[in-house]
């Protein structure tokens, strides 16, 4: 077996995508007479500055010779990778081997995990090439061989896998306005769903699964099953389809999130944190929503350190949901932290405060008491009834117990819907 990994062979500005490229690959390896197992599609850090759009790296599986593997494909790179683009560095590595956790060595495969969560450096991966005698081939910088050599090592390194089928453009429309019949993009989201997901967002009356970018790609539909996301695009009506690729991927599995805890986390890193609501919500500027933690066990009678959060305004719907926490509520948070802030991807409320404590009301004339003075309680003059604190009530809330989430439009292609299941509380989830 040998594995062939690439990355960044893309641009902002001029298009092209490294799903595209590992799809002319594998099609070239199977005109040659080779079988192609597989093709991966590894999201890495999305916080890593250095990534174009989601940070992805693939991977391709084959029992094609080494040697061969690697000339067609550096053919391919050469000729498509988009390296008028100063920010666009490709990077190639093939591996004589197979991609099981027993046949990929261990530093790899840890290696991949790092450059899921955390930052690597191109000597970092030239090292480990050299170490163990892989083909690569750069160009620029070389950054593009962390993310290929990442993407030879997913297979033994990651545990969940998921799909989506992605149909391409004919090549005279790239950057064209896309032809895609809205209607049936819903009509096919909805005959997928739940196995199918994040393909329509209900709530803004978006398709997802159409990007705006003046790359290759028609549609993506992602899903936990690969015949029903093949269907989900067959029946979506649209311009013509030059030819499409299933991949088998990462995507919605939430594998970026590490545990972390207030006062540790760093930026540039994902997190998952436990923490009580130590601020009011507050809506800036821009309708961005931001709301502190803190540790769930902080002592109220001192400062305790705080962990900004932040829902911005992408995150729609979302917003409300953190509007509705109050002081008190013990939340865990997940997201990218940034600038000392974790943006939000999405929240399981763990216990909420149901009640409020409020100036007691005259039991007499049910009139709202006044203060009596400095730590004398309260009073009514006119009645001449007192209490010496405040009185709790029922607090009516916007939110139950479980997790929410960002809407589909605001979704990372990582992190994962919860509709997928598995989470340790009820979900609810967004459509």
């Amino acid at each position: 077996m040998t594995v062939v990994g690439l990355d960044d062979t893309d641009s902002r500005e001029h298009g092209m995508c490294t799903t595209y490229v590992a799809a002319r690959i594998a099609e070239q390896l199977r005109r040659s007479g080779w079988s192609v197992h597989r093709v991966l599609l590894v999201r890495l850090n999305p916080a890593v500055e250095y990534k174009t759009r989601g940070n992805a790296a693939l991977a391709i599986h084959t029992d094609c010779d080494p040697a061969r593997a690697f000339t067609i494909a550096r053919d391919r790179l050469e000729s498509l990778a988009e390296t008028d683009d100063d920010r666009t560095n490709p990077g190639l590595v093939v591996a004589d081997r197979a991609p099981e956790a027993g046949a990929i060595p261990a530093d790899v495969h840890r290696f991949t995990r790092t450059a899921i969560r955390d930052h690597l450096e191109p000597a970092a991966a030239a090292a480990l090439i050299e170490r163990h005698g892989y083909r690569s081939w750069h160009a620029g910088d070389g950054r593009g061989r962390i993310g290929a050599l990442a993407a030879i090592g997913s297979w033994a390194a990651l545990e969940e896998w998921t799909y989506e089928y992605i149909s391409y453009r004919e090549p005279d429309r790239w950057g064209t306005p896309r032809d895609v019949n809205h209607e049936s993009v819903f009509a096919a989201a909805d005959r997928g769903y739940p196995s199918v997901w994040d393909t329509v967002d209900r709530g803004e009356e978006e398709t997802v699964c159409v990007p705006h970018t003046p790359g290759p790609i028609l549609h993506g539909i992602r899903g936990d099953d690969p015949d029903a996301v093949r269907a989900v695009a067959d029946r979506i009506e649209s311009e013509p389809v030059a030819g499409g690729r299933l991949f088998v991927t990462n995507q919605g599995t939430d594998v970026h999130l590490r545990d972390g805890s207030i006062g540790t986390v760093e930026d540039g890193r994902a997190y998952r944190v436990e923490g009580r609501v130590a601020s009011e919500p507050e809506t800036r500027r821009g309708g961005h929503v931001f709301v502190d933690i803190e540790p769930p066990a902080a002592d109220g009678d001192r400062a305790a350190e705080r962990l900004s959060c932040a829902a911005f305004e992408p995150t729609k719907r979302f917003r409300d949901r953190v509007r509705a926490l109050r002081l008190g509520d013990r939340i865990t948070a997940c997201g990218e932290v940034a600038d000392g802030t974790l943006k939000l991807e999405k929240i399981a409320v763990r216990d909420l405060v149901r009640t409020e404590r409020v100036t007691p009301i005259c039991p007499d004339c049910e009139r709202t008491m006044e203060s009596a003075g400095r730590k004398q309680g309260y009073r009514c003059r006119e009645c001449e009834t007192s209490a010496s604190e405040r009185a709790e009530q029922p607090l009516e809330r916007d939110l139950e117990n479980g997790w929410y989430e960002v809407p589909p439009c605001a979704r990372r292609h990582i992190a994962k819907p919860l509709v997928r299941g598995g989470f340790d509380a009820p979900t609810h989830p967004e459509r």
